[in-house]
């Protein structure tokens, strides 16, 4: 008998489909308000997108050259702060590094977790060769088999707002996978020290432990 999974209301997208939004102006119609959130992104073309949307705001911690290291360390965050929602925002290319990541965040299924895949099916930190999403690897069916429940693939304007409320809401880890052009990111120039950044997002979680006064 088939299992029936939770899938938010639609079947899964097919396989192909086309990678037509502006990751310009997709991403942040997606995140919205990004104060509401921690943020974790991948390397490469999602960390540009970050660093231009919080204009490389105390709150996001975008990576560099840890390939494959986003959604664990985002993980790790939202198991630590339970009181704050989480968001790891990565690309296809940084999540391929990892896919076992899914399985560990499906198991442990933290409610305040969610992860946005931005898919333009191509590595922008090697050279922009396609990537395995150009040849007919979906990553909402890898999530999906991994046991995440709440998942969805976004290709069209009029999805962006189902899209945005899976980042927010839920009672348990949501994966939404963003098909875009594989078109450049912001030109936004983030601060590549890596233990400034490090001690700068340390400093606004202790910040944000201190009791209202």
């Amino acid at each position: 008998m088939a299992i029936q999974r939770e899938r938010s209301g639609r079947k899964t997208s097919p396989v192909g489909k086309e990678f037509t939004l502006d990751r310009r102006d997709a991403v942040p119609a997606l995140i919205g308000k990004h104060e509401d959130f921690l943020i974790i992104s991948g390397l490469a073309g999602t960390s540009r997108d970050i660093a231009a949307l919080t204009r490389d705001g105390a709150h996001s911690y975008t990576m560099a050259g840890a390939m494959g290291g986003a959604c664990m360390i985002g993980l790790g965050l939202a198991l630590a702060r339970p009181d704050k929602r989480v968001l790891v925002v990565t690309g296809d290319g940084e999540l391929l590094m990892n896919l076992g990541a899914l399985a560990t965040i499906a198991v442990l299924n933290p409610p305040n977790l969610a992860i946005l895949c931005v898919d333009n099916g191509h590595y922008g930190e090697t050279g922009y060769q396609k990537s395995h999403t150009s040849l007919g690897v979906d990553l909402e069916e890898i999530a999906i088999g991994s046991g995440i429940r709440a998942t969805r693939t976004l290709s069209a304007e009029e999805e962006l707002a189902e899209g945005a409320r899976m980042l927010r809401d839920g009672n348990g880890a949501a994966f939404v996978l963003l098909r875009v052009k594989p078109t450049d990111p912001p030109g936004f120039k983030r601060n590549m020290d890596p233990a400034a950044c490090r001690n700068r997002f340390r400093a606004t979680l202790l910040d944000s432990l201190q009791p209202d006064v």
